[in-house]
Order: structure tokens, then sequence, then C-alpha cells
């Protein structure tokens, strides 16, 4: 397992489905009273497209809170996420009731 053994053990990837571009993604560590920087910079993780998060080897905190904004400036905010059992988020949109949800894998 070369390679796999330099990840940290909060890597995770984020699958956009929820039909629409999502501008912003924030991932920050659990009771810090600000977000990190945008890790999508400049990009944008249009429907149907995955991102990669990938954390240092040495990083050993495991509930961090994601926040997502989509290019219309709503936003979704998940707090408490054990990334440590998490490997894959899919994010989805319901339409009826407005909310964005994480399907945890």
């Amino acid at each position: 397992m070369h390679g796999a053994a330099l990840a940290g053990q909060q890597d995770f990837t984020i699958v956009n489905k929820t039909g629409y571009p999502l501008k912003h993604i924030y991932v920050s560590e659990t009771n810090n009273n600000s977000w990190d920087e945008d890790i999508l910079g400049r990009d944008i993780l249009n429907d149907g497209e995955y991102f990669n998060v990938t954390f240092a080897k040495a990083e050993k905190t495991c509930k961090w809170d994601m926040k997502v904004a989509y290019d219309d400036g709503e936003t979704a905010v998940w707090e408490g996420l054990d990334l440590c059992q998490i490997s894959k988020l899919t994010l989805k949109w319901n339409k009826s009731t407005g909310v964005t949800s994480a399907i945890k894998e």
C-alpha cells in the first residue's frame, strides 16, 4: 500500500449530486469559531463531479464541520462529521424541502 500510507485518515471525497454547482466548500475543525479557507479555491464543483479532500498525515482531529455554498449564495452546514469514519459524502438537494443532505459512506 504505497502512497495510501501517506494520506491522512480523515481524507474523504465530496460528490455533488445536488443538481447545481457548488462555488465554495469550507472544512474546519469542530469548535473552531471561523471557517478555514475555501478548499475549492477558484474552482467550481459542478453537479455530477467529485472533489477529493486530503489532510496531512500528522492530523489527529477526527471531528470536522463542513459548509458548502451554491453559486446563488445559499449555504448548507454539517457539524461534527467524524472524518476518521467517513470516506465519501454524497451531497443531494431536496427540491420540495430546500434542504441539502449528505449521505455518509
